[in-house]
């Protein structure tokens, strides 16, 4: 898989990075969320420390990744529940 070089910036700092082609587009991607979220910050409680700001978003980020995780176990095991049921149906009908 072919690397290529880029820069993404976060805040004020570049960061020089090696990507997988295809993932240059979600890591571009990641990075302006990452700066809309710390000007969004930066907006609404008036912070203009880049620690403070970049450590809210990175809390922001997993409090919506663990919910993300959660949710989707609840999916999960939903769906495995009615997988089960449908197998008892058709055990059932074969009987």
């Amino acid at each position: 898989m072919e690397e290529l070089s880029i820069k993404i910036k976060i805040g004020d700092r570049e960061y020089p990075m090696k990507v997988k082609r295809d993932d240059e587009e979600r890591i571009r991607i990641a990075s302006r969320l990452i700066n809309e979220k710390l000007k969004s910050y930066r907006e609404q409680f008036g912070i203009d420390d880049k620690q403070d700001l970049l450590a809210m978003v990175a809390f922001d980020c997993l409090i919506d990744k663990m919910t993300s995780e959660e949710s989707h176990q609840v999916i999960d095991q939903t769906v495995f529940e009615k997988v089960n049921h449908l197998n008892q149906l058709v055990a059932q009908s074969i009987l």
